[in-house]
C-alpha cells in the first residue's frame, strides 16, 4: 500500500495512543467535511487518508481486543461519506464524535 502518511506508517503510529490516533482521524474527517460539496479532489482525498489511518488503527496489535468498535467507526465513516443511507450518520457528527478525542489528548500536554 502507498501510504499518504509515510512517517506514521514505519511504526511512528503505533507509539501514539488510541485517543491520538482517534484524534488524528478526526482531524482528516474535519478536513473532510470542509471540502464537502466545494472541492471534490480535497474531499477525496481527505477520506483517502481517514481511511489509511483507520487502516492503521486496525492494524495496532495493541487495539485488537477493541477492533469490533473500531471497525464499526470504519463503517459507519464510510456510510457517511456514501450519503448515510444505511446508518442515517452524517461527517458532521463523526468530525464531533473524533473532536472529543482531540481535547482528550490535548489534555495531558
Amino acid at each position: 500500500m502507498d501510504f499518504q502518511h509515510k512517517e506514521l506508517s514505519n511504526g511512528r503510529w503505533q507509539k501514539l495512543s488510541l485517543a491520538e490516533q482517534f484524534a488524528n482521524i478526526g482531524s482528516e474527517i474535519g478536513r473532510a467535511v470542509r471540502w464537502q460539496g466545494r472541492d471534490e479532489k480535497l474531499f477525496w482525498s481527505a477520506v483517502e487518508r481517514a481511511l489509511e489511518l483507520f487502516y492503521l488503527t486496525m492494524s495496532d496489535a495493541r487495539w485488537r481486543h477493541r477492533l469490533k468498535e473500531i471497525t464499526r467507526l470504519h463503517e459507519v465513516f464510510c456510510d457517511a461519506v456514501l450519503g448515510g443511507e444505511e446508518y442515517h450518520s452524517q461527517l458532521q457528527e463523526m468530525e464531533r464524535y473524533f473532536f472529543y478525542f482531540a481535547l482528550y489528548s490535548r489534555k495531558g500536554r
